[in-house]
């Protein structure tokens, strides 16, 4: 009985840890270092899966008149193509609205990555930054050979011929591809038309260079899609000038609040993350401004 008191009073204690981080994710504090004019730094990590927490900051310092100017640190292989529309539209925006945004490139700011920064007041990249991979990508799974290795059927019920396009239970037909590569077409457009509108290249140019191939920064800076080589410090001075800011500038920044029991034990890592299931299936976009990186 002592044995069972203790158990349940383990899992109740780690049911109660998990909630509270739950919750404490949700809640954010912001840091400040320096004591000059206030610049902002947003900072996008890793494949983009969603837009709201990037847009959410823009929209908060958008409006936030003391925030002179938002450094965008971007360090990403890109990732869906709706939400990687909607952050560049957020940075767009911001930079419309009058108050300067400078991207900041990391190792890797391609395809998705490289469209958001596209509504930036300037962007700066390293001179080893990977970016540009103007492209989309869609990839479909098939199992459907080794299903019948196994000796596994799967039967469809439909209403419409091309509703089961991108089954992985069959082989994909002429017709399937024929109708994807329609919409990569038509979305890679898109990209092109952003790039073409934001930089101010010439239409045949940029074609040339819209295959899905990456950049280095010196080599970005020669086509013309970024606008200066120069390290994370050379963002900040940039966003200071067109800022106003005199002198040495403050920087604030947001981070999450990890002081539950669940954070200790596990960090920021989710239980959703830990099945492999919320990032890696379930959320995963079908149409991707990303650069595939090998692993």
């Amino acid at each position: 009985m002592g044995v069972l008191v203790v158990v349940g009073t383990g899992i109740a204690l780690l049911f109660f840890a998990f909630l509270s981080s739950v919750s404490s994710d949700r809640e954010r504090t912001e840091v400040i270092t320096g004591f000059g004019d206030k610049i902002a730094v947003v900072e996008l990590t890793g494949e983009i899966l969603s837009s709201e927490d990037i847009v959410r900051q823009f929209k908060k310092y958008r409006n936030d008149r003391s925030i002179k100017a938002i450094l965008f640190r971007v360090d990403s292989p890109g990732g869906g193509v709706v939400a990687s529309q909607e952050i560049y539209q957020e940075v767009k925006k911001t930079r419309d609205a009058g108050k300067p945004v400078v991207v900041s490139m990391g190792a890797l700011a391609a395809s998705g990555g490289y469209y958001v920064s596209c509504g930036a007041s300037r962007i700066v990249a390293n001179p080893g930054t990977l970016t540009g991979s103007i492209g989309v990508i869609s990839q479909f799974l098939e199992v459907d050979t080794l299903l019948h290795k196994i000796g596994v059927s799967f039967n469809t019920i439909k209403s419409g011929k091309m509703k089961d396009m991108g089954n992985p239970f069959r082989r994909m037909t002429p017709e399937d591809q024929q109708y994807f590569q329609q919409l990569m077409d038509d979305v890679h457009r898109q990209f092109i038309a952003v790039v073409e509108e934001e930089r101010g290249l010439d239409h045949d140019t940029l074609l040339a260079y819209a295959d899905g191939r990456v950049f280095t920064g010196v080599q970005a800076a020669d086509i013309g899609l970024i606008d200066t080589i120069g390290t994370y410090e050379d963002a900040i001075s940039i966003a200071a000038q067109l800022g106003g800011i005199r002198g040495e500038p403050a920087l604030v920044k947001e981070r999450k609040r990890t002081s539950t029991l669940f954070d200790l034990l596990f960090g920021e890592t989710k239980i959703p993350d830990l099945l492999g299931l919320k990032n890696d299936v379930l959320n995963r976009p079908i149409l991707q401004y990303k650069m595939e990186t090998g692993y």
